[in-house]
């Protein structure tokens, strides 16, 4: 596939924090727009009517929940020049059209370069109830969905119990109009933005794991929806060439 790429990951990817190290975030600095914007949302586009199935699942959400990811989302875009926001449709800053009709979360994720994570409490954990992910890195929607915390990070070498505890605090007193983040930074072969993998084969296997042309990097935020109180996972991927090594 071509090459969807960044000019530059806009921080420092060597402070990489160890789990669940999450950073204060501006109301609005959780829906990033920048050089790749037309070319991902094309990308997205393309899967969700290719391969609707592996990038969009719901597992239970409720309605409301997914309703006020868009109204929240549509509530920033409405203050941003690039977007005209309308009673029935969206033009994007790549001047494509979306109707606001059907699923709002598959709305939602049609208008911004985010991958769109729905969290709703289950008893004692947050349960990943839909979602979707059309850039993952080394996992599969299929997998995940309807699984709680625990059982969705279960593959994550670092993420033991103690992590978990500490993640789920997170999400239980995370508030509204706080949103938080962190980052991740891995390497890739290839520059796929769908680069999906089971759990059962392992990206770590591999010969080339932790080497490769390309850096990835994932701008994660957590957002406390004030209504419905759900969290949403937003996930925006960034991907550049890996820098020339110098041969002097």
């Amino acid at each position: 596939m071509p090459e969807i790429l960044q000019q530059k990951i806009p921080y420092d990817v060597s402070e990489h924090k160890k789990l669940p190290g999450m950073l204060p975030l501006a109301e609005d600095g959780w829906l990033i727009e920048d050089e790749a914007y037309a070319a991902q949302l094309a990308e997205r586009d393309r899967l969700l009517q290719d391969i609707p199935d592996k990038v969009f699942a719901d597992a239970g959400a409720s309605a409301e929940a997914k309703q006020e990811v868009l109204d929240e989302i549509l509530a920033q875009l409405r203050r941003r020049p690039s977007y005209r926001v309308e009673a029935t449709m969206v033009r994007r800053p790549d001047g494509v059209r979306v109707p606001l009709a059907g699923d709002p979360l598959l709305t939602a994720a049609r208008l911004v370069q985010e991958d769109l994570c729905l969290h709703e409490k289950r008893g004692g954990e947050h349960v990943l109830t839909a979602a979707v992910m059309c850039f993952p890195a080394s996992w599969t929607l299929r997998e995940k969905i309807g699984r709680p915390l625990s059982a969705v990070h279960r593959p994550v070498e670092e993420y033991d119990a103690d992590v978990t505890k500490r993640v789920q605090r997170l999400f239980d007193g995370i508030k509204a109009g706080r949103p938080m983040w962190r980052f991740n930074v891995l390497e890739y072969v290839r520059p796929d933005l769908f680069q999906p993998r089971s759990e059962t084969d392992p990206r770590s296997a591999d010969e080339d794991y932790g080497h490769g042309a390309y850096i990835r990097s994932e701008h994660q935020a957590l957002v406390r929806l004030p209504q419905t109180c759900a969290v949403l996972f937003s996930i925006h991927t960034y991907l550049i060439k890996k820098p020339a090594q110098s041969s002097a």
